[in-house]
């Protein structure tokens, strides 16, 4: 090799060198004060897509468990008012059987009795339009109510003679079971339908509401939309009153359905649980009414007693559907927060520097930048030392 002043090779070498180490220190002390080893699409362009799917993923799971909690929330207050609910009821069960005894005058005692047993009633009815949550109402109803089915016809009532050679009544929940009602020998009028149908063990709960009609509600909620509706079968065969026609049936408009979406930024990890309040109010409680009940006789107590055990026992089993739903967005809550550990985890491993390995090579590359800058400053001496060779 010839000894040359046109060009230092050697220089030019090591400040190549010195400028890969410069260039390495620098990513390396990047990499150390953000904690991240994606720092920018260059530094590994598969890894940062991998990693803003699972912060995507992460960011919408930490907001469905947020969502799960609301909901709960917002459950806990429905539960919290039926829990009310109950407490007046057993008021009412004990004003009931007072005014059932005939140790109670017709007078005035009976009257002061159904005073408060309508104070009750109408408790119920405000705590049923103003329980809210988040400004919203929480027993709102409106929508369509396919698990309860109306039946309404002239002169509809609690007294009023079923027709014994219609035979019989078919609930029927669409795609499922058919309930028949035997209307002959036995039920001779209404409410011997009404405890008929209570008794039955179907699931099935019938009551009389303010209007006159008789309601009959699906409390196992088998029948949630158009494909599933509670239906009154074609060849209806309860008459009542004195048209002579058959009665007619359809769902009523007092359910609200309380939807929380639940999802990991996906459509196939995305999912809704949903839970279907009724209206409250004293004339509907999970398909039961009181409100054409009073307590101004015996035989009038005896009737509101039986009623009012049956809202008893709807509010119950509303509360026991709550609690379903409660739990199951414990569940939910659960798994998600799971969900967020291990995808936290993922992307960790995908986008957090090693500090361990870059403290390691910021030693190293601080070594060579020392070393690289000497080896120039040695490179750069040798043409100097060229020179001499001219004098």
């Amino acid at each position: 090799m010839s000894l040359s002043i046109l060009n230092n090779v050697t220089a030019m070498s090591a400040e190549n060198q010195l400028n890969l180490t410069n260039t390495s220190l620098q990513n390396t002390l990047l990499e150390l004060s953000s904690g991240s080893k994606l720092n920018s699409g260059a530094d590994d362009a598969a890894g940062l897509s991998i990693a803003n799917g699972l912060t995507a993923n992460i960011t919408a799971l930490t907001q469905s468990a947020t969502n799960a909690s609301n909901a709960q929330g917002r459950l806990q207050v429905a539960d919290g008012a039926l829990s009310q609910v109950t407490s007046l009821l057993n008021r009412a069960v004990t004003l009931a059987t007072e005014s059932a005894s005939d140790t109670v005058s017709d007078g005035s005692q009976r009257a002061a009795l159904d005073n408060e047993f309508t104070s009750i009633k109408n408790e119920i009815d405000s705590i049923g339009a103003n329980t809210t949550f988040n400004g919203s109402s929480v027993f709102a109803g409106g929508s369509t109510n396919y698990g309860q089915v109306a039946l309404s016809g002239t002169g509809l009532g609690l007294t009023t003679a079923i027709n014994a050679t219609k035979g019989e009544v078919d609930i029927t929940v669409t795609g499922g079971s058919t309930y028949k009602f035997n209307a002959g020998n036995t039920d001779t009028t209404v409410g011997a339908l009404i405890d008929d149908i209570n008794g039955s063990g179907d699931g099935l709960v019938a009551s009389l509401n303010s209007a006159g009609s008789l309601v009959v509600t699906d409390t196992q909620n088998r029948a949630t939309d158009a494909a599933s509706e509670l239906t009154v079968g074609a060849g209806t065969t309860l008459e009542a009153g004195t048209d002579s026609a058959a009665e007619t049936g359809a769902n009523t408009s007092d359910s609200s359905t309380f939807n929380v979406y639940l999802s990991d930024g996906t459509t196939a990890g995305s999912s809704t649980i949903s839970t279907t309040l009724g209206a409250l109010s004293s004339s509907n409680m999970n398909g039961v009414g009181l409100g054409s009940n009073d307590l101004l006789s015996s035989s009038d107590a005896q009737s509101a007693l039986t009623a009012i055990n049956n809202a008893i026992a709807q509010v119950a089993a509303l509360r026991g559907n709550l609690g379903a739903s409660m739990n199951r967005l414990t569940a939910a809550g659960n798994v998600i927060n799971t969900q967020v550990t291990n995808l936290t985890s993922a992307e960790d491993n995908v986008s957090s520097a090693d500090i361990s390995q870059q403290v390691t090579n910021m030693s190293q590359d601080q070594v060579l930048t020392q070393t690289g800058i000497s080896a120039l400053s040695q490179a750069n001496q040798m043409q100097q030392a060229l020179l001499k060779l001219l004098q």
